[in-house]
């Protein structure tokens, strides 16, 4: 049964001809060709144009043409951001008091415990963090990676996924590095120098991979024994400091005594030394003295030997204390000599 439907009242469509539909045609054509004939690289990007897929060029930051409808493509990629990726934890909310996701009590900061679980009950940021040291010792080690692209062309192109790509790199080579040293070296003393072979070993195979991404830093954020252990662990640095507080204690001690010791030595020697050239010099002279007397005496004796008289009694005369000089004409010596004591107990000299 055919049905007629009145046509009354409904509004006309246009009749084209094939020369409008042309124009219609055209007029979509060129404002499609103009959405895609233009495109923007930011101040801080460069544009890295494809032309059916194959790389033609590098573009520059501003306003840019390519070929349209797709037949060039442009992928912009950012060469003076500094992009970062972190291990063990991430970042929820920058600024002031920082909000982090993955541990607790990061010192002098805000902080937020977020877990994620595995499906087989796993931390992910634990078993990211989680290594071996190289006498066997257990640590969650806490780092940062901070890059930037210096060849976009080979960023764009060598590697597919360079996040995910940096990320397993760097997990590596920092478990190769911690690898290397022990536990203290880890938590104490040997932090700059695992930073430095870290940076280095990473971007030497990121160079290998022709990756175009040059490595800026890699900083440890924070390294600590896991959880189960930490009451032993800072047992065992109590002892460690008692230890060498014991040592400090014995090396002040000996820097007392000792050097006091070799003090005292030092001086006993200089005065024997002291002492043996005062004899040696002492001697010299005495023979030298004795030399010039000797040449006296040779040349006039008497005036000689009176001259050691007299010198010889300045010295004796005097330690005497009662003297007799006597007259050498006087036959006797009875008239002179007083034997009778003085009222005052002395002796007459």
């Amino acid at each position: 049964m055919d049905i007629n439907l009145p046509n009354e009242g409904l509004p006309k469509l246009p009749k084209f001809s094939s020369t409008n539909w042309l124009i219609l045609f055209v007029i979509v054509l060129s404002f499609s060709a103009a959405g895609s004939l233009f495109y923007q690289v930011g101040p801080d990007e460069v544009g890295v144009v494809q032309r059916f897929g194959k790389y033609v060029r590098t573009a520059s930051p501003g306003l840019r043409m390519k070929i349209p409808f797709y037949m060039e493509t442009v992928r912009n990629v950012k060469v003076t951001h500094v992009f970062k990726e972190e291990f063990g934890f991430r970042t929820v909310a920058p600024g002031v008091r920082t909000v982090y996701a993955g541990r607790e009590g990061y010192p002098g900061q805000g902080t937020m415990r977020m877990q994620r679980q595995f499906q087989g009950g796993g931390d992910p940021f634990l078993e990211e963090s989680l290594m071996l040291t190289g006498d066997l010792n257990m640590a969650v080690v806490e780092w940062i990676v901070q890059y930037t692209v210096n060849d976009p062309v080979k960023y764009a192109f060598r590697v597919r996924n360079p996040g995910e790509t940096i990320r397993n790199m760097s997990e590596a080579v920092m478990r190769l590095v911690i690898g290397d040293h022990t536990i203290n070296e880890v938590l104490t003393s040997g932090r700059v120098e695992i930073q430095q072979e870290a940076e280095k070993k990473l971007q030497e195979l990121l160079n290998e991979y022709e990756a175009g991404i040059a490595i800026r830093n890699v900083i440890l954020q924070d390294v600590t024994p896991p959880n189960e252990v930490k009451p032993s662990f800072n047992e065992v640095n109590e002892a460690r400091q008692e230890k060498e507080k014991v040592i400090n204690q014995a090396w002040e001690e000996y820097n007392r005594v000792i050097p006091k010791a070799k003090g005292q030595a030092d001086q006993v020697l200089r005065e024997a030394e002291g002492y043996a050239l005062e004899r040696i010099n002492r001697a010299k002279g005495d023979a030298e003295r004795f030399n010039v007397t000797l040449q006296a005496y040779k040349t006039a004796p008497l005036v000689t030997k009176r001259r050691l008289y007299i010198e010889m009694m300045d010295k004796v005369l005097p330690a005497v204390e009662d003297k007799i000089f006597i007259d050498e004409a006087q036959k006797g010596i009875l008239p002179f000599l007083n034997l009778e004591p003085h009222k005052d107990g002395g002796k007459e000299s």
